[in-house]
């Protein structure tokens, strides 16, 4: 026989663990727009105009590296078009005819965000034809679900209809960072490309500054202002952090440091359930209660600020015999409706059902006990 006992309660010694900062209420930088989620699951922290068309400079970038690696292996050697080598503002620099390897582009257009760099890749892929990669640009972004987003350009120079919009540009980023050279290139501050002969720096000024920062690319045009989408890095999570449209590079630097530090502060991990007694069970024949024992600590990350829920699932009273490690319950954490987890309970000890002597007592010594309590 067993009975079904069920026990929910807040959990305010977990929630005190990770709620200090839970008030606090997300960054204003000064921008356009900005966008802050989670990588992992989706989540979207804080948002302004996330959804607003704006020009998002070399941001752009990170589309026409996933586009091209679409046609072209990192260990190819490609020709520089003399139109790439002349395109002007940030570049490596290249020359028109100069023989170059894929990678050493990918370095240039990732890390120091150079415009002949990019548009060689463009050439490259498309076979010199800039027209057709820009329509496989807008094909790949039509299949990623960017509805902002509209491309005219690879290198991300100032263009009439080249547009995207926060949201965009953190959807665009986590599929490149999908791509093993796009993580290993956008977490380097500088590396030496063309064999040595030459430098490539970042314009990512959070990278070794920033705690756990992995990428990923900057932007900055007349028309875009000061952009940067960048991802930190924990234990279980990752967090993406867009800025775009902002004033000076240091206001942008500043802003984007201040959703970072916001967004991971969002998230804790913590032990929700630990190898501890959580309930006993009662027994026949006058056994003392079996304790319930969990059956492995519960370690995950949790959300920071919202109530946790403890709910303990198990059986009131068991008939004998019990063993010891038998499941006898579970107890679950939940997080305004989620199940974060949940950990069997099993009994501390055994417990053997008495012999035909032992039953005939107890049942005599229950009988003499009521009709003793019948007396006047």
């Amino acid at each position: 026989m067993r009975r079904l006992l069920c026990i929910a309660a807040v959990a305010p010694a977990l929630a005190a663990a990770f709620a200090a900062p839970a008030g606090a209420a997300a960054p204003a930088p000064d921008a356009r727009a900005w966008y802050v989620a989670n990588a992992a699951t989706g989540e979207v922290l804080a948002e302004h105009a996330a959804r607003m068309r704006v020009p998002i400079a070399s941001i752009t970038k990170l589309m026409t590296v996933i586009v091209a690696l679409r046609h072209l292996k990192p260990s190819d050697t490609v020709t520089v078009t003399r139109q790439a080598a002349l395109v002007g503002e940030s570049s490596i620099p290249l020359r028109p005819g100069q023989q170059i390897s894929v990678h050493d582009l990918l370095a240039g257009a990732l890390i120091q965000s150079a415009n002949d760099a990019a548009d060689a890749l463009a050439a490259a892929a498309a076979g010199g034809d800039e027209e057709r990669f820009v329509g496989w640009m807008n094909t790949e972004a039509a299949r990623l679900g960017l509805g902002d987003t509209h491309f005219v350009r690879p290198d991300g120079l100032d263009a009439p209809g080249h547009l995207s919009s926060a949201h965009d540009v953190f959807v665009l980023a986590r599929r490149a960072m999908r791509i093993p050279i796009v993580r290993e290139l956008v977490r380097q501050r500088d590396a030496a490309i063309e064999g040595g002969a030459f430098e490539v720096h970042t314009w990512n000024d959070l990278l070794g500054v920033f705690p756990g920062l992995i990428g990923v690319k900057t932007g900055h045009t007349d028309d875009a202002g000061w952009c940067e989408v960048a991802a930190a890095r924990r234990p279980g999570y990752t967090i993406y952090a867009v800025i775009l449209g902002s004033p000076t590079r240091e206001i942008r630097n500043a802003g984007l440091r201040r959703l970072l530090a916001w967004g991971v502060s969002r998230y804790r991990r913590v032990t929700l359930v630990r190898r501890t007694v959580y309930a006993s069970v009662a027994l026949g024949y006058g056994r003392p209660s079996v304790p319930l024992l969990a059956s492995a600590p519960l370690r995950t990350l949790v959300h920071a600020g919202r109530p946790l829920v403890r709910r303990v699932v198990a059986a009131a009273a068991v008939s004998l015999p019990v063993h010891r490690g038998e499941q006898l319950g579970r107890v679950e954490v939940w997080q305004e409706g989620k199940l974060l987890g949940s950990r069997p309970l099993l009994a501390a000890r055994s417990v053997q059902r008495p012999g035909l002597g032992g039953r005939i007592g107890w049942y005599a010594s229950r009988t003499m006990h009521d009709l003793w309590g019948l007396l006047p």
